[in-house]
């Protein structure tokens, strides 16, 4: 009888270890990523917001071509495209077999759709000039999209490949803010509001499947409370770390990889260009001279970021060094104030939004104005206050935010953009680098851009944001770079 006892009870423990480890395989399926910022919603189509790329860019949603870690345009819901002689046509193969993730079916109609939608008078697209060089989209068949631009446009591949150029279904496109329907790999399961935001496999998908059969995103604004998630295996990692003093620590963990990369995050000191003092190109240039890189660097962001001198990636073959443009100078800076009426200093305001370098930034910030005698108050505001405030009202003086956008000097050209900066020389050179193809001659304008914007001192131009990825040892496929704004979850998998 003891024996028989003993036996049910060796049964009963092996059944128990086998479940037991039959779950640590499961979990290895799934993984938890943390985010500093969560999205106001998940259409991409619909907002400036990075946080809402950052969840759904490749993941639920795809466009025609797609940006891959390298940044190199590939081939996405269009397997294949031809251009015309005088590069003005393109015409786009689809995949076939391709569903929405409701089950409705993916065809050229939904191109004609998304893109007309993009582009059309009653657009909110945050980036509507994307498609300001399309002429006409028809669908040639069921599987055959022609696109014809008004002029050759050398990035047009490129531009078709970010999260505002995602394609829709016209049933569904509506709806997508709260319950996104896209052709990815990932479909959306649920949003946990200011929580997290669950995706699971697509088991139904077009191309090769993830390895994942979920993936949370778990929203921690807190750096602090960052670090305690990760030490405590609560996630899995963050692909972009918000608490770099730390990063040391996790560098002598055996349990985590610590790594440095790259982003498209130009952190400016955004300044209203038509507000008060800041409309005085004097003014902007004693800010340039009063602005310490090294120490904002050092200070907020613990050494970790390149210092810029224009809104242009550091690590792009068009960049241009302009730092020595407008060195630390504060008597220089001091000058120019008394020379634009302004001797004793002002008072204005800065609003800054959530994510550690722009509070730690900002208060840095503050405190080297404050030595050429301009006082600033300092208003924290949410994200959805910035975004409504600051990006859509422009009720603001000052603010520091990263601009991660690929590319994206092309912005300055807009008058009603929120830095409301107006030059006509400027929207002439993004005009000419529109209409050029030629690799160096795009490099030249390019380049011709940066200084202008330097030399009118636009914005406080600080550094370029770089990647801290912090994540389990186990944890293969994240991206190192982030050439987009994207956490492309679609070929990340564990290993034992």
């Amino acid at each position: 009888m003891r024996k028989m006892k003993f036996i049910v009870t060796l049964i009963v423990l092996t059944l128990g270890i086998a479940i037991s480890a039959s779950s640590v395989m499961a979990a290895k399926d799934s993984l938890t990523l943390g985010m500093v910022l969560e999205p106001p919603y998940l259409d991409p189509t619909a907002g400036a917001a990075a946080a809402i790329d950052e969840v759904v860019y490749a993941n639920i949603f795809e466009g025609l071509t797609r940006i891959d870690k390298n940044g190199a345009v590939k081939p996405g819901l269009a397997s294949s495209w031809t251009v015309s002689e005088d590069q003005k046509t393109y015409t786009f193969n689809l995949q076939k077999g391709v569903f929405f993730h409701d089950g409705a079916s993916f065809e050229a109609d939904d191109v004609v759709f998304s893109l007309n939608r993009a582009r059309g008078e009653d657009s909110v697209n945050a980036q509507k000039a994307l498609f300001k060089p399309i002429e006409s989209v028809t669908s040639k068949d069921a599987h055959t999209v022609v696109i014809t631009l008004t002029q050759p446009t050398g990035s047009f591949l490129f531009n078709m490949g970010w999260g505002d150029a995602v394609i829709v279904d016209k049933a569904s496109a509506d709806k997508n803010k709260s319950n996104p329907i896209g052709t990815g790999p990932f479909k959306f399961s649920k949003w946990v509001k200011g929580d997290r935001i669950v995706m699971v496999r697509n088991d139904a998908y077009w191309g090769t499947p993830a390895k994942l059969k979920s993936a949370t995103i778990k929203i921690i604004p807190d750096p602090a409370a960052a670090v305690s998630a990760m030490m405590a295996g609560d996630v899995d990692g963050f692909a972009n770390f918000p608490a770099p003093e730390s990063l040391e620590q996790f560098k002598n963990d055996p349990r985590f990889v610590v790594v440095i990369g790259t982003t498209e995050g130009e952190t400016i000191l955004s300044t209203n260009n038509q507000r008060g003092p800041f409309k005085n190109l004097k003014v902007r240039q004693a800010i340039a001279h009063a602005l310490d890189r090294k120490a904002i660097i050092d200070g907020a962001m613990f050494g970790y970021g390149t210092p810029i001198g224009t809104h242009f990636a550091p690590h792009h073959p068009a960049y241009v060094d302009l730092i020595a443009t407008h060195p630390y100078d504060l008597e220089k800076a001091k000058q120019l104030l008394a020379e634009a009426g302004y001797p004793d200093g002002f008072k204005a305001v800065i609003k800054l939004p959530p994510p550690s370098y722009a509070r730690r930034g900002g208060e840095i910030v503050a405190s080297q104005l404050r030595k050429i005698g301009i006082d600033l108050e300092i208003i924290p505001v949410e994200w959805a206050q910035w975004l409504d405030q600051v990006f859509k009202k422009r009720d603001y003086d000052l603010t520091i935010v990263s601009h991660t956008e690929p590319m994206d000097i092309g912005i300055y050209a807009r008058k009603d953009y929120y830095f409301a900066y107006d030059s006509p020389e400027f929207q002439a050179l993004m005009e000419k680098l529109d209409a050029t193809v030629d690799t160096e001659a795009r490099y030249k304008i390019l380049g011709d851009a940066q200084r202008l914007i330097s030399a009118d001192c636009v914005n406080g131009f600080m550094f370029q944001l770089a990647k801290h990825g912090v994540w389990n040892k186990n944890i293969r496929g994240l991206w190192e770079n982030s050439p987009v704004q994207a956490n492309d979850l679609t070929e990340v998998y564990w290993v034992d």
